[in-house]
């Protein structure tokens, strides 16, 4: 029997059209991504500062004539040729417009504890991979860091770097957002706004995610807040208090997740179940 990978090529053979198709998203997907202000458009042009300047002229090695995309973080990416490299700035003239094919339909909210400096760190930059499109990070009764003025101006930044790096990476057209850190009481006080709300909790044992996505919904949900704990968990007073604001209680499994595989393994199924 022939695998999965063979069949695949020999479709191909069998079809120039789709094999021309596969390489053209191929190369598309090889090529270096670059977030940029919607004021660094100019005309046909855009003008790349500092930063991408040096990772292109100094990291790549790129040089005039090299290929590159943009994108302008409202879900339009553009293939731009380099007109001039220089050490502060970069000149490049757009050939082509069109949507970013990276961004899901589903926008997934992740409410998520605040945890030690590298597993949140990895948490952000795995979960924009996946396609989160929202990031708040929360306080609660067992959170590692018990206050919101914990984090610093400098820490978002740096945080900001990593989701626009992991987005630039992963193809996506939009750089997830992330907010300011806030207390539990105050994530639930916002729970109205979703289409559907989910909660995961160790004490939970029937409902499983697969059901919460679809129990009695004639369409698919538009928006998801999903709300991870701390190591250990939500405390089981936040949980009723989540439930009582529309929140649905899930359980992740038998097996005890560490929270940061929590939140990687729980957006990549929802997003995987409804398609998104």
């Amino acid at each position: 029997m022939l695998s999965s990978n063979i069949r695949h090529r020999a479709s191909l053979i069998a079809n120039p059209v789709l094999h021309t198709a596969t390489l053209s998203l191929s190369i598309l997907l090889l090529m270096n991504r670059f977030f940029i202000s919607k004021s660094y458009f100019q005309g046909e042009q855009v003008v790349l500062g500092r930063r991408q300047a040096h990772q292109i002229r100094n990291v790549l090695r790129m040089t005039t004539g090299g290929h590159i995309i943009v994108l302008d973080n409202t879900g339009y990416e553009y293939d731009v040729v380099l007109t001039e490299v220089r050490k502060d700035s970069v000149l490049g003239q757009i050939e082509q417009k069109r949507p970013a094919a990276g961004e899901p339909q589903l926008r997934l909210t992740l409410y998520q504890s605040l945890l030690a400096r590298d597993k949140f760190e990895l948490l952000l930059q795995k979960c924009t991979e996946i396609g989160i499109a929202r990031f708040v990070p929360i306080v609660t009764q067992r959170s590692l860091v018990r206050d919101v003025d914990a984090v610093t101006p400098n820490k978002l930044t740096r945080w900001r770097r990593i989701i626009t790096e992991a987005a630039e990476q992963s193809a996506r057209g939009r750089i997830p957002e992330l907010d300011q850190p806030v207390r539990f009481k105050q994530v639930v006080m916002g729970l109205a706004e979703f289409d559907l709300c989910l909660i995961a909790s160790p004490q939970e044992q029937k409902m499983t995610l697969r059901e919460a996505l679809h129990q009695s919904r004639k369409k698919k949900p538009q928006t998801i807040a999903l709300l991870i704990g701390p190591e250990g968990g939500f405390a089981e007073q936040e949980v009723r208090l989540a439930r009582d604001s529309g929140a649905i209680p899930v359980s992740l499994g038998p097996r005890i997740l560490r929270t940061e595989t929590a939140a990687i393994v729980t957006t990549a199924l929802i997003l995987h179940e409804l398609d998104a």
